[in-house]
């Protein structure tokens, strides 16, 4: 998709993408094992940082990416924030409540949902799919039956968008129209849609794997690949990178702290 396409190369899309897989899976580790909400800050700061450097799109373009952490980081601190249990009561009006616990877990869990998102999107953008799945074929010996079939239906998805068009446009020049109202209207408009849509994309998979047979894409046998998998310098570089991210955030987090929790789960 020309949306996710990076404009500059950078550091990270030169790196092996089996590499890159691991130390971002630790990455979450960590992020996922953070009690300090100045650490879960830092991280969120930094890897967004990290985004707008290495990802490869222009400003805009990863404002525009940026932008949705806003809504996910109220919607995932706002629960924790108005229903979370504490001590010390701050406000409270019905079933609402607020307290000092509460807020500081769900700044906490808020943060921690921006850094998992940057991670994510920072992964996401420097690597394009066909180039994950020979990686993971050559460095982890993943099944080529398991690659191929993983690529194939992530080329098939705008297909389906495309057809989901083309059937709309067809329904709009026979003038069809949504028959009833409420639930069995609705029902009738997913009808109306779903049965071809799923009807080709089952006549479409049962090709593909009839062509994946009959190339004997069956994992048996000694395999040649177009697009090789190795190690080079940017892929230390790229390591370094990221395991520099974190330390940072600790560090900043020990030098300038925000809030001085160690950890939210025992805040008094």
């Amino acid at each position: 998709m020309e949306l996710l396409t990076p404009t500059r190369s950078t550091v990270l899309q030169h790196a092996n993408p089996a590499v890159k897989l691991a130390v971002l899976i630790m990455l979450f580790i960590v992020t996922v094992q953070t009690r300090s909400i100045d650490f879960a800050i830092y991280q969120a700061i930094i890897y967004t940082v990290l985004l707008f450097m290495l990802g490869g799109f222009p400003v805009r373009k990863t404002l525009l990416f940026v932008l949705p952490f806003g809504l996910l980081f109220v919607s995932s601190s706002i629960t924790m924030i108005l229903f979370g249990k504490g001590n010390t009561l701050w406000w409270q009006w019905g079933v609402l409540r607020i307290t000092e616990e509460s807020f500081y877990r769900g700044l906490h869990l808020g943060f921690r949902s921006i850094a998992f998102a940057a991670e994510g999107l920072l992964f996401v953008s420097t690597t394009p799919s066909v180039k994950l799945f020979y990686a993971l074929m050559q460095s982890f010996r993943l099944p080529p039956r398991f690659a191929y079939s993983f690529m194939a239906s992530i080329r098939l998805l705008p297909m389906v968008w495309e057809e989901f068009l083309i059937r709309r446009q067809a329904l709009q020049v026979r003038g069809a129209q949504m028959r009833g109202r409420g639930l069995k209207g609705l029902a009738e408009h997913i009808r109306m849609y779903a049965v071809p849509l799923l009807s080709q994309s089952i006549r479409r998979a049962h090709r593909v794997a009839v062509a994946m047979e009959a190339k004997q894409f069956n994992g048996i046998g000694r395999r040649t690949y177009y697009y090789p998998s190795k190690l080079s310098w940017k892929d230390g570089a790229a390591v370094l990178l990221l395991v520099l991210a974190p330390c940072a955030a600790y560090l900043a987090a020990v030098w300038f702290p925000w809030f001085g929790l160690p950890d939210v789960r025992y805040h008094p």
